[in-house]
């Protein structure tokens, strides 16, 4: 059988673990050649696909390859908030018109929940084109949302570990701030990426499982009031003296003017006023028990980007499932994600398999709700016993160069065009 192309391409928000899950697919690729041709990246996702702009992965040097590993986010083949929506026959059309162009037998899109219904519906209508393509989604994202809310179709996704261990380590340094400066800043508010999923500031208890700190976490699911939430903080202070809050950034709290993206999800960054802000004006508004003020830290995307608190079992999990990815595409065929399960017992271990991609493809799981502690703004110790082996127990080593981080630098050569100009129709 002749080798047949592959195509690769990423969306939705990133990760710190994102590449290697692209590194893991280029990788195993080489190991078939009699199976898998020339590997391309669809630049920016699904939008360089429909544009043909086609970087060519196999004319990387392996170093840059391999270095794919410990670079962040998605600067090395870029991602898109592109999405296929069924009134876009035209689109539908130009994906074919260009897979058909480049040879292309194999399709890996890595992404969350919405990128799972971009993968199923592009191997569906491969399969009614007559086109023979296989497709296969690889899961990634921080919320933890994909999949279903008894974790039988994954446990978690790869990017989630990383970024519940960034919040670990940055509460427990943000603990240390408000201890020192409590007489004047009694409150310090911490508001943390959670759109619509909990998953995300729960981590903020993985700072402290013993409950030694005054921290209080506020997810969506929480379902308290403003005024209901100023009243427990201000109870904190007033035992502690002080308080520690972390708060998801989908905290309901009326009007805060959020747009939207073209998924249609909000995006709290872009606001004009964020949650956390919006939390310390009414606390400061309303009088704290205590002298001083409260106080606002809002990292933003840097959660999803940093690579100096990766998660080694995230970093090793994800290059996995990309790994797995690739082998069902060989020996299982078109429509599947690849996925982790964890073990059964108390010492963690996690399997990889698959499930079929229209299981998964829009999917959102939720945080349970026996995992929210009974005062609405904590978490209960299975969810610690859950999240912690996810954070792991060492450093990631990254290397440097003249004391900065060397990351990939995949060189931009496009496979030659094809195709007419086309314009996607999201554009015009």
């Amino acid at each position: 059988m002749q080798a047949k192309n592959v195509l690769v391409a990423q969306s939705g928000g990133p990760t710190p673990v994102i590449n290697n899950s692209l590194r893991a697919i280029v990788e195993t690729c080489r190991y078939y050649p009699d199976t898998f041709g020339t590997v391309y990246a669809g630049s920016h996702g699904i939008e360089g696909v429909l544009k043909e702009e086609l970087i060519d992965l196999s004319q990387q040097p392996e170093e840059e390859i391999a270095l794919l590993r410990t670079t962040p986010a998605a600067g090395s083949i870029g991602t898109c908030r592109y999405k296929l929506k069924p009134h876009q026959e035209a689109d539908f059309d130009r994906v074919i018109e260009v897979l058909k162009a480049h040879n292309i037998g194999f399709f890996f899109y890595i992404g969350g929940n919405d990128s799972m219904d971009t993968a199923h519906k592009v191997a569906r209508l491969g399969q009614e084109r007559g086109l023979d393509l296989v497709g296969v989604g690889v899961p990634k994202t921080i919320d933890n949302d994909v999949g279903d809310s008894e974790f039988q179709l994954i446990d978690h996704t790869p990017g989630y570990g990383s970024v519940a261990r960034y919040w670990a380590l940055n509460i427990q340094n943000a603990n240390e701030e408000n201890s020192g400066s409590s007489p004047a800043d009694p409150v310090l508010v911490i508001q943390i990426m959670g759109r619509k999923i909990g998953f995300i500031p729960a981590a903020a208890r993985l700072a402290d499982p013993g409950h030694e700190m005054p921290l209080q976490i506020f997810m969506k699911e929480s379902n308290l009031t403003l005024d209901e939430m100023t009243d427990a903080i201000n109870d904190n202070v007033r035992k502690f003296g002080r308080s520690v809050v972390a708060v998801s950034e989908g905290f309901p709290m009326g009007d805060i003017g959020e747009t939207k993206d073209s998924f249609g999800h909000t995006q709290f960054s872009a606001s004009k006023i964020t949650v956390g802000q919006k939390l310390v004006n009414h606390l400061n508004e309303k009088g704290l028990p205590a002298r001083g003020a409260a106080r606002n830290n809002v990292p933003g995307t840097d959660q999803r980007h940093n690579m100096i608190y990766a998660s080694v079992t995230d970093l090793e999990e994800a290059y996995n499932v990309g790994q797995k990815a690739v082998m069902i595409a060989k020996e299982d065929g078109s429509g599947f994600m690849s996925t982790l399960l964890r073990e059964p017992g108390d010492i963690y271990n996690v399997h990889y398999d698959k499930v079929p991609l229209d299981r998964v493809a829009n999917s959102e799981r939720e945080f349970p709700q026996q995992w929210i502690a009974r005062n609405r703004y904590d978490v209960t110790d299975d969810f610690i016993r859950y999240a912690r082996p996810l954070i792991g127990d060492d450093w990631v080593s990254i290397p440097l160069v003249n004391g900065i981080q060397r990351h990939a630098r995949i060189k931009p050569v496009f496979a030659e065009k094809k195709c007419p100009e086309y314009i996607p129709q999201e554009y015009q």
